[in-house]
């Protein structure tokens, strides 16, 4: 990989990392509100979309770094992992809260006044782990969805 693509890359995940925190700091203080006043709506959705960037990013600047420091990014079709994964895992955060919510997984969270810290913190893991998520949720569609015999 040349040099400038690794210097990109990093630029990039780390200001996904870092713009995550500062968007939900943003949306907890409702900076947005006055701009755009039908943020309200997508409040909670967004709070897990964020959630599930840090935890995406996160693992990917670790990824990152540790191939970096071990001088294994030779393959050039591995930039698109990091590029396209923490984009896949934000989506995947929101999904999977969007899921458990429904009632289709049995996880419970708890409720607080502010914030639901449950549901941001399960999109954090889904973020992180999102390619894990996949084949487990992979998983339960084979059961669901699994032909008569």
């Amino acid at each position: 990989m040349n040099r400038w693509l690794k210097g990109l890359i990093l630029t990039y995940l780390s200001l996904l990392f870092f713009g995550s925190f500062v968007a939900v700091g943003a949306l907890w203080v409702r900076a947005f509100e006055s701009t755009f006043p039908f943020i309200y709506k997508l409040e909670m959705f967004l709070y897990y979309f964020f959630a599930g960037a840090i935890g995406g990013s996160l693992r990917h600047l670790y990824m990152f770094c540790s191939h970096y420091m071990k001088n294994e990014l030779h393959d050039y079709r591995e930039w698109m992992m990091y590029i396209f994964y923490p984009i896949f895992a934000t989506g995947t955060a929101v999904v999977a809260v969007t899921l458990i919510q429904s009632g289709l997984f049995l996880i419970e969270f708890s409720d607080f006044k502010q914030a639901p810290f449950g549901q941001i913190s399960l999109a954090f893991f889904v973020g992180f782990g999102f390619n894990r998520f996949l084949i487990k949720l992979n998983q339960v569609s084979k059961n669901i969805f699994k032909p008569n015999n």
